[in-house]
């Protein structure tokens, strides 16, 4: 049988990973083979060109995004090891579950395995994270993650996990100073950070991935209803459900639905479209999505949707557009038969929109230049959304009504 072999960089990464560590590698470096290989070399096996058989290899537990699971893509990388979730292929006897996190509590219980976290998810201190911590305590486990982590709040479970520190309360005590006059806990600053920096480093495995793309961004500014933005801004008045706004969030929104729905974006995207084929098409809103579906594309052309609502595969056509809605299709599947996105508008998360362009660049696309194309207008919400996401931060709403 043929061996299981890995680039350079996936074995240094491997040499350096130890249960409880997290696998950080940038989207499309291929985290999940190399997950898998450093299970496999656990377990008994080696890499090469004959395929070495594990021995009584433990049950593995791999929890990932509802569409990595839905559309069987770690499957595909299980089978390089011989490896299946069915039983009857499987070249061994043991357990192999793929399952969501939205069913990591039915896992909580499982001793004496080995689980792969896939698509960091356990920050902050609800369910997920119960579940994760109890599951870390009697396993072997690692976490997988293109974006680890923004702040310190959010290696918390994972210091927990490994047994720095005891609790969340612990952690807190140790390195939180809060704001005094909030009127809900708000980090103000952290202290004996050189000791959380030696921490991180303990549990960060980088993966040394040298791309053989070359990705080529490009901002389109496009025109917008400058006084209807102003009445708006002004007035602090929803013209469209005749209705005061009543708060940052719905006051931002408003002011992005006079941008976002200016002709002159759609008219930017036909434009793109003209010179690529087969885009996909990142959106935040429904209303978004209505005038993308709305837009003469030209004959021929198949158009197919991925959101809350509609789960449909990418097309297969010589021509066609793939919608997607960030906070659904962000993460967890992959497209190498274009090498054009189009960022309609803008997302609030740094994470998403690195996430989101990933989608297209992966390590078997056969593109050499990926081509990614941000609409945006020069009004003062999306230039503030740009200033946020360039510093890698989350767009802060309620600052950003406060000021303007």
């Amino acid at each position: 049988m043929a061996g299981v072999k890995l680039y350079d960089y996936q074995e240094d990464a491997i040499k350096n990973m130890h249960t409880g560590c997290i696998l950080c590698g940038g989207v499309g470096s291929g985290k999940s083979r190399t997950s898998l290989a450093y299970y496999y070399i656990q377990n008994g096996g080696k890499l090469g060109n004959e395929y070495v058989k594990m021995k009584n290899p433990k049950d593995l537990y791999i929890i990932t995004t509802a569409r990595k699971r839905d559309t069987l893509e770690w499957e595909g990388e299980l089978t390089y090891f011989l490896l299946s979730t069915d039983v009857d292929i499987s070249y061994y006897n043991n357990k192999v579950v793929v399952d969501s996190w939205n069913n990591i509590g039915k896992y909580a219980d499982v001793k004496d395995a080995f689980f792969i976290f896939d698509e960091q998810r356990v920050v902050g201190k609800g369910a997920w994270v119960k579940s994760f911590l109890k599951i870390a305590r009697g396993n072997e486990w690692i976490l997988l993650s293109a974006t680890p982590g923004d702040t310190w709040m959010d290696y918390v479970p994972v210091f927990i996990a490994n047994g720095y520190f005891r609790n969340r309360s612990e952690f807190i005590q140790q390195h939180v100073v809060y704001k005094r006059f909030s009127k809900f806990p708000q980090v103000d600053r952290y202290f004996n950070t050189g000791r959380l920096i030696r921490l991180r480093s303990r549990i960060l495995v980088n993966m040394n991935f040298n791309r053989k793309t070359v990705s080529h961004h490009e901002d389109i500014f496009v025109s917008y209803d400058i006084q209807k933005y102003k009445d708006i801004s002004r007035n602090r008045w929803d013209i469209w459900n005749e209705k005061p706004l009543e708060n940052a969030a719905d006051y931002c929104q408003a002011l992005r639905k006079v941008v976002n729905t200016s002709e002159a974006r759609q008219i930017a995207v036909l434009e793109v479209f003209e010179k690529h084929p087969r885009v996909i098409i990142f959106y935040n809103y429904d209303y978004e999505l209505e005038l993308l579906k709305s837009l003469s594309y030209g004959p021929g052309v198949e158009i197919a949707e991925w959101n809350g609502h509609k789960h449909q595969p990418i097309p297969e056509s010589n021509s066609w557009v793939y919608l997607v809605q960030y906070n659904a299709g962000a993460e967890g599947w992959n497209c190498v038969l274009t090498d054009t996105i189009i960022f309609y508008s803008q997302n609030y998360s740094y994470k998403i929109m690195v996430q989101s362009s990933g989608r297209i660049d992966r390590l078997n696309t056969p593109f050499e230049d990926l081509y990614f194309y941000h609409l945006k207008s020069r009004s003062g919400i999306d230039l503030a959304i740009s200033r946020a996401l360039k510093d890698k931060k989350k767009f802060n709403q309620t600052a950003f009504a406060k000021f303007n």
